[in-house]
């Protein structure tokens, strides 16, 4: 779950802003059908078999709308679900249900795509000692979210912004003349506790990767013969990242690599939503 403070200072004003984009001056609709308060109920549904992820954003969504707003939850977060379970029921003003419910399946049904994907994924490694990770290839001013899902469907995460850690890739090298410059700048600029990580495309840069002492080499868009000749020259010098075209269909073949982690930006950039809908809506 997200904690109390996070949600404050980094998720509200996220929600509040799609809020914003959505209703810019009133929800014309619901005022027509409904121009008084009125309390009612109306379920939370799953339409597709899946990882429920989200729930505490889901809620959240109408309680920045109205605090009274009560949601009961049936499920648990990072659960199992299965099509047409009952997963939820909010409470509250009919009008507010209205006003948030298309922001609040937005997070909910991204979220749940997200975690169904990396579970899915990461069911592919169990076993083998290799953590699955994501990338920064999210949808922007949604990558608290994004995030949060792969961890909650087993994923792990890699650095969460630029200035979390020291990645040199393609173009950091080209700009310090070459891997083994690059990784000698880094080691002056950045703090000692700051592990160092370069991008390699070929094995000549492996090579030079580690005798200039990085700490983790990945291993960006190789065929599995040269990332396994990659693992034999690194030799348990550097921590290992295998990057690059990662998916559900390859991600299995890498399982007998000598390697400590796959990234794959799929986790957040393909993963379809998982379908979920409110309905039965009444007064109560």
């Amino acid at each position: 779950m997200l904690d109390p403070v996070t949600m404050k200072l980094n998720v509200d004003p996220l929600i509040l802003s799609a809020l914003r984009e959505d209703i810019s001056s009133e929800d014309v609709s619901t005022n027509c059908v409904m121009p008084e308060p009125k309390q009612g109920q109306v379920d939370l549904i799953a339409k597709e078999d899946g990882v429920i992820c989200g729930l505490q954003v889901f809620e959240r969504v109408f309680k920045l709308l109205d605090h009274r707003t009560k949601f009961e939850a049936y499920v648990a977060e990072g659960s199992d679900v299965a099509k047409g379970m009952l997963m939820g029921r909010l409470y509250g003003d009919i009008r507010v249900l209205l006003n948030g419910e298309r922001v609040a399946l937005n997070y909910l049904q991204r979220m749940s795509g997200i975690a169904t994907m990396s579970r899915q994924m990461a069911a592919l490694l169990e076993g083998s000692g290799i953590k699955l990770l994501d990338t920064r290839k999210t949808t922007p001013n949604n990558r608290i979210f994004e995030k949060y899902a792969v961890r909650c469907g087993g994923g792990n995460n890699h650095r969460y912004n630029l200035s979390d850690g020291v990645m040199l890739k393609d173009n950091h090298i080209g700009a310090a003349g070459g891997v083994k410059e690059a990784i000698e700048m880094a080691k002056a600029y950045a703090p000692f506790v700051r592990k160092i990580e370069v991008e390699t495309e070929n094995l000549d840069m492996v090579r030079e990767a580690v005798e200039a002492g990085a700490d983790i080499i990945m291993l960006d868009n190789m065929d599995h013969e040269t990332m396994k000749e990659a693992c034999r020259i690194i030799a348990g010098r550097a921590e290992i990242e295998v990057s690059g075209n990662v998916t559900e269909e390859n991600i299995a073949k890498i399982r007998d690599l000598d390697v400590d982690y796959i990234s794959s930006g799929a986790l957040t950039h393909s993963a379809p939503i998982l379908d979920i809908s409110m309905k039965n809506l009444h007064a109560i």
